[in-house]
């Protein structure tokens, strides 16, 4: 029943009244042929229509979990003014949705997106509650983020990017959707073997070297690392979009 409701409340229109106004008119990319799987079955406990949301909000926003103790840091850094357009890609129990609403103001707008029907409700129901008008929930691809060309002024993907199982193709869509200028930051696990965690190294497919590359190679240019000092095990990248 959720799955259908979804299906109807965030297709692609929803995502298009509202972004394509104010540019007049637009069309959906139609999604590429569908890449081989960089890391298969890492996203099954999100796609399962049994997912319990509550059991990931208790992990998920906790004071042990670096990017929860760090939230206000991450939005401070990502410099957002009223008017903005950003998308939260990976959007999950919606950590961000609430500071990022107030920061783009009623003029501005909060695409949150994910994989996950389930988390994507939920978002669905704290904009509800809040009146945070300005918070579109999208259902994303696995493969597409599902928004029209030069539509955002800043992506975020936190702890995200190591579950991208097709990274090309996700990476193509969020540089089509991102405004010439606009800046991606990437917030991820450090993998090294021999200092990380057990569960990095086998939970997270690669170190933080081999997704820069995978991201310039998708036509952003590297801005700059920043050190956050809640942070022992993640890392802050920001790029931007040529």
């Amino acid at each position: 029943m959720i799955a259908h409701r979804l299906a109807l409340r965030f297709a692609f229109a929803l995502t298009l009244l509202t972004i394509c106004a104010s540019k007049g008119s637009c069309q959906a990319v139609a999604p590429p042929a569908e890449s081989s799987s960089v890391k298969p079955g890492i996203n099954d406990a999100f796609l399962d229509p049994e997912l319990d949301v509550d059991e990931w909000v208790a992990r998920f926003e906790v004071e042990s979990r670096e990017i929860f103790r760090a939230r206000d840091k991450i939005v401070t850094l990502l410099n957002l003014t009223a008017g903005d357009r950003i998308a939260d890609i990976g959007a999950g129990t919606g950590l961000f949705v609430e500071p990022f609403a107030k920061a783009v103001g009623p003029t501005g707008q909060v695409l949150a997106i994910d994989i996950a029907p389930a988390f994507i409700e939920r978002i669905n129901q704290i904009a509800e509650a809040n009146g945070l008008l300005n918070v579109t929930p999208v259902l994303g691809g696995q493969d597409n983020v599902r928004l029209p060309p030069e539509s955002i002024d800043k992506a975020l993907i936190c702890d995200t990017y190591h579950h991208f199982e097709h990274p090309r193709d996700s990476l193509a869509s969020i540089q089509r959707a991102l405004k010439h200028g606009g800046e991606l930051v990437v917030i991820d696990f450090e993998r090294i073997p021999g200092v990380s965690r057990e569960w990095t190294l086998d939970h997270v497919r690669d170190g933080k070297g081999v997704f820069r590359r995978e991201i310039e190679q998708a036509g952003f240019e590297f801005v700059e690392e920043i050190p956050i000092e809640q942070f022992e095990e993640n890392y802050f990248l920001r790029f931007r979009k040529p």
